[in-house]
């Protein structure tokens, strides 16, 4: 029989307002997938070949645009998927303390080329009751009240990552504790390079995989709530969206260095998975004004987008001039160092969104970090 991977997948049917559950296979040889309704016990799709479908995005947790469909893939479907794909997957928490949120673009490209995947994202500003709660287990320690402290002083970035033994990469990255050990013991660190102290050390990365089960969940359960609340205004601002495919070709750090750099301020960030119907929400402006809006819909819902909440003075005219006309191929002829310019590919993939109207900026960033972030 010719090798295939099983997952046990979830598709929410918003139509029919059902959760629909299926065994998605992938092929191995061909990359070709297949899906059988479990419910109605036949099958859904036959085995198709589907561009937007990876080997490497094979893994519990994540999610899969077939055909316009979003499928969460929440558990494996067979032994031998479980043997051949579970046992180096790991999960882990990186948290970007206060004072290095403005490096996060550089960390980013660091957690890219080190082949982890970010898979959650989230900008909030912590509490001290949160910090506290976060930090449980170093209630004992002499340094507990300085690191709440520190760690509710400002916004935060939580991230999930995923990779073959995401846990040790991500601490080995991050190097020791310590920044000043770290300078001495592992000068390509992290925290070498832009740590301070023990506690002003950039980023958190968790112990174990059972903490890091425990700590993702603090910032993004998976039952009741949302976790921390996001950082968003929804005064002076306007809305950038990472689309889908600079995401997956690891341009997100190099996009948010280039927003820092020309002196905008992020404001709220998150990571989203738009299915088709939130995709044609968000985009209905466009409809019938556009050519390339059932393009621009496929794109969107084709994987995670980084949301944005850009704020300052005038942001929705001086964000767009920023990101340059809107055909890469134009941008690159009269605005060469546009968002557009830089990064875009074609009239669909443009690498960013950014809000056109100005009195369209407060609805886009809610559309994200009201609607959707809830």
């Amino acid at each position: 029989m010719e090798d295939r991977y099983a997952f046990l997948a979830e598709w929410f049917d918003q139509h029919a307002s059902l959760l629909r559950r299926f065994l998605l296979f992938f092929y191995i040889t061909d990359g070709s997938v297949e899906m059988y309704d479990l419910k109605n016990r036949k099958k859904y799709l036959k085995r198709t070949k589907c561009d937007s479908v990876n080997q490497e995005d094979l893994f519990v947790g994540n999610r899969l645009n077939i055909f316009s469909r979003q499928l969460h893939l929440v558990d494996y479907g067979d032994q031998f998927t479980a043997n051949k794909l579970g046992s180096e997957k790991e999960r882990t928490l990186a948290l970007i303390k206060p004072d290095m949120v403005s490096k996060i673009g550089d960390i980013l490209e660091l957690i890219n080329a080190s082949k982890l995947m970010v898979t959650k994202a989230k900008m909030t500003k912590l509490t001290w009751s949160q910090a506290e709660d976060f930090y449980v287990e170093h209630q004992s320690k002499p340094f507990f009240s300085a690191l709440v402290h520190f760690m509710s002083s400002g916004p935060v970035v939580a991230m999930e990552l995923v990779g073959d033994k995401a846990l040790s990469i991500w601490r080995e990255l991050l190097g020791p504790a310590d920044s000043a050990v770290a300078l001495t013991e592992a000068p390509q660190s992290i925290r070498a390079q832009f740590g301070t102290d023990a506690i002003k050390n950039v980023a958190h990365g968790s112990d174990s995989i059972a903490v890091a089960a425990r700590e993702l969940e603090f910032f993004f359960p998976s039952t009741v709530g949302h976790g921390p609340s996001n950082t968003a205004l929804f005064t002076d601002c306007t809305c950038c969206i990472i689309k889908p495919h600079a995401v997956s070709a690891g341009l997100t750090g190099k996009i948010l260095n280039s927003i820092s750099a020309a002196g905008f301020e992020i404001s709220a960030l998150g990571m989203f998975y738009l299915d088709r119907a939130k995709a044609e929400e968000f985009y209905e402006v466009y409809k019938g004004v556009v050519d390339e809006y059932p393009a621009l819909i496929t794109e969107l819902c084709s994987g995670p987008c980084m949301a944005l909440e850009i704020h300052g003075a005038d942001a929705p005219r001086t964000f767009r001039e920023f990101c340059g006309p809107p055909y890469p191929e134009i941008a690159r002829l009269l605005r060469p160092n546009t968002l557009r310019a830089l990064y875009g590919t074609d009239n669909v993939k443009t690498a960013v969104h950014c809000t056109d109207l100005p009195e369209d900026g407060i609805l886009e960033v809610e559309f994200f970090f009201k609607i959707l972030d809830r």
